[in-house]
């Protein structure tokens, strides 16, 4: 659907502002004539007379969902004039008459007026000031684009379908498969991105040594397995907790979205490949887990070797020793999983067994010392220990899952007595931040065996969060671009905040605006946001018309020969969500840095800049916006 062109319709703009997020995808890795050019920082030259082709590139100031609209979802473009940030040059003025035309005949199937946001007023958050333009009364399935009648402005083309949002569903969870660990990804499943087993060699997974005793074969251990966590290659197990949680919450509210054919090893075998992901990680933690119940804390290298494929690095592992914070995460993980596998007949075998091992954790982290000091850093990159706070709210969570297994009084003492130390009690949401605490909450108001009190104590906090958080419901006055947050949300990382928001307005009720609500924060992904970029890496090929191709990434990041920058046309791989805008940006380059929060995003590589707070992606983002789209998926369902 994505079509190439150099120019950006009705709207102005300086010759020399670079387009970095405008991407190409044929069928080669390397353009061998572009890879010694320096693509950022050739001036661009875009034609200000000469409209593109309708529909054939994302507008720079008409923003769209580029995948497209299910048929009864409401349907609402933003149309902006910037005033403040990277791209305040452009100017821009919609016209009396806005089109959605059929991409096939240009035919005119729908027209109106803007509204004005706002009363004309700057939206801060982006800098920008803007108009609404509502075409919700389209829909016939069909290819359209939205177009200034006065000025010939348009954007790309989008569909309009109940499928829609299937294929991007799936190129999101198949990143998952591409961050496994120390497993062959062949061509007939990774296409051009492909590699053989890393870290598969001596000294590496397989064989890891504790980092406490370096040159001790005799402390050599099989941890080979799991998700490598982020940009980086190492594997933690308190990190694995949302991912883990979140993709089996999302199974557990819509288990007909995720069928046996997701393209991944084990599509085929009868068992949902979501399942099979989730799988994929039990086994690893089950190799962390030694016989006394205790937990690993964490898999990686201890100093950083040169960036090439990852199959042929030749660093050696090593593994922090067990500790509490590895304890109590991975109890609560087996036990919900264990929950989950228990409704599938093929894996009740499993679940029994990490039950069990579910159980060994927990009587492991209550009889050990509660620390937050086991992770020194020497192991790369990131600290794996909680503080014990936050243990003694994942012990909440544990012991959730492991009272609806078991019906021992045991858990269901804990939760009566800390419920309240969980997230959603110590802050104004209820799953933006440890969303696997919400969902336990909520998991654990609905069950039948649940002890009333604490339960209504869970149903009256979210009623509160309802009536009082902006972070619920639709204020169209909020958000120019229909996704609110708080300025303080665009950290490091805010794509995943972005996501959790969204889908908790569904998860929590079915509020008579939460699925527009929700909508707003997946259009939001999908190229409704200042940047007009969908924040999936490469997803031309599914349907959008810019997408980020820069990722700081262990196998796809900058010098790799899926560099853009160093003559690559097939980019990346598709699916992965960067970290997002981050207003708290700690390097010199702008942007990202001085923008407006939402602008503080930039898609490009820089070795000496700090770009892993930028687009690294990472497990956590992943899973966040796999269950943001599963529950607006299953929200009609």
């Amino acid at each position: 659907m994505a079509l190439l062109a150099s120019s950006c319709g009705g709207s102005t703009r300086t010759s020399t502002e670079p387009l970095d997020a405008i991407s190409v995808t044929t069928s080669t890795l390397i353009d061998t004539d572009a890879a010694d050019d320096d693509v950022e920082n050739t001036p661009v030259t875009v034609a200000t007379n000469t409209p593109p082709e309708p529909g054939s590139i994302a507008s720079d100031v008409i923003f769209i969902d580029q995948f497209g609209y299910r048929p009864g979802d409401p349907k609402v473009a933003v149309l902006v004039d910037p005033q403040v940030g990277f791209n305040a040059d452009v100017t821009f003025t919609p016209g009396e008459i806005i089109e959605v035309r059929r991409a096939e005949d240009d035919s005119v199937v729908y027209s109106g007026a803007t509204e004005v946001w706002a009363d004309g007023a700057v939206h801060e958050q982006s800098g920008d000031r803007g108009w609404l333009f509502d075409f919700s009364e389209v829909d016939e399935d069909g290819t359209y684009y939205v177009v200034d009648a006065s000025s010939g402005e348009a954007t790309g083309y989008f569909d309009i379908g109940e499928d829609v949002y299937d294929d991007v569903l799936r190129a999101a969870l198949r990143v998952f498969w591409f961050n496994r660990g120390n497993v062959e990804h062949p061509e007939e499943l990774g296409g051009p991105w492909n590699d053989l087993a890393a870290y598969a060699g001596i000294r590496q997974d397989s064989e890891a040594r504790s980092v406490n005793d370096k040159d001790n074969a005799d402390t050599a251990l099989d941890l080979s397995g799991g998700w490598f966590d982020a940009g980086d290659t190492n594997k933690y197990v308190s990190f694995a907790s949302e991912p883990v949680h979140l993709l089996l919450a999302a199974y557990q509210s819509q288990p007909q979205l995720f069928t046996d054919d997701f393209d991944i090893p084990e599509s085929g075998n009868g068992i949902p490949d979501l399942i099979d992901e989730v799988r994929w990680e039990i086994d690893w933690l089950e190799k962390m887990q030694l016989e006394d119940g205790g937990v690993i804390t964490k898999v990686g290298v201890i100093d950083w070797s040169a960036r090439t494929v990852p199959s042929d690095n030749s660093g050696f592992r090593y593994y922090v020793p067990p500790c509490s914070s590895a304890a109590i995460s991975a109890s609560a993980m087996f036990a919900h999983a264990a929950l989950v596998f228990a409704e599938i007949p093929e894996l009740e075998q499993d679940a029994r067994r990490i039950r069990e091992r579910a159980e060994a954790a927990w009587d492991w982290y209550q009889e050990s010392p509660k620390r937050d000091n086991c992770d020194s850093g020497e192991v790369k990159a990131g600290d794996a220990d909680m503080s014990v706070e936050a243990q003694a709210a994942t012990e909440v969570v544990a012991a959730i899952y492991l009272g609806a297994l078991t019906g021992q009084e045991e858990y269901d003492a804990v939760i009566r007595e800390r419920f309240d130390s969980t997230s959603p009690f110590l802050h104004d949401s209820f799953n933006s931040y440890s969303p696997h605490h919400g969902d336990a909450l909520l998991f654990y108001a609905s069950l039948p065996t649940a002890d009333r009190a604490t339960a209504r104590a869970i149903e009256n906090r979210i009623v509160d969060l309802r009536n009082t958080s902006a972070l619920y419901g639709v204020d169209v006055d909020a958000d120019l671009y229909r996704a609110y947050m708080p300025d303080g949300s665009y950290h490091w990382g805010s794509n995943k905040v972005k996501a959790t928001i969204g889908y908790s307005n569904l998860a929590l009720s079915n509020v008579p605006d939460g699925l527009e609500r929700a909508l707003g924060h997946l259009h939001y992904f999908h190229g409704v946001n200042p940047i007009g970029t969908v924040y999936l890496s490469n997803m031309e090929d599914l349907g959008s018309e810019r997408s980020v191709e820069r990722l700081m990434h262990y196998w796809f990041g900058q010098g790799s020969i899926y560099d853009v920058d160093h003559g690559s046309v097939v980019g990346v791989a598709p699916g992965y969500i960067v970290g997002g805008p981050n207003r708290d940006y700690s390097g010199a380059a702008a942007p990202p840095a001085a923008q407006p929060p939402q602008k503080s995003y930039r898609d490009w590589h820089d070795s000496l800049e700090p770009v892993w707070e930028i687009t690294e992606p990472a497990i956590y983002y992943q899973a966040s916006y796999v269950r943001l789209l599963t529950e607006i998926l299953g929200a009609d369902e």
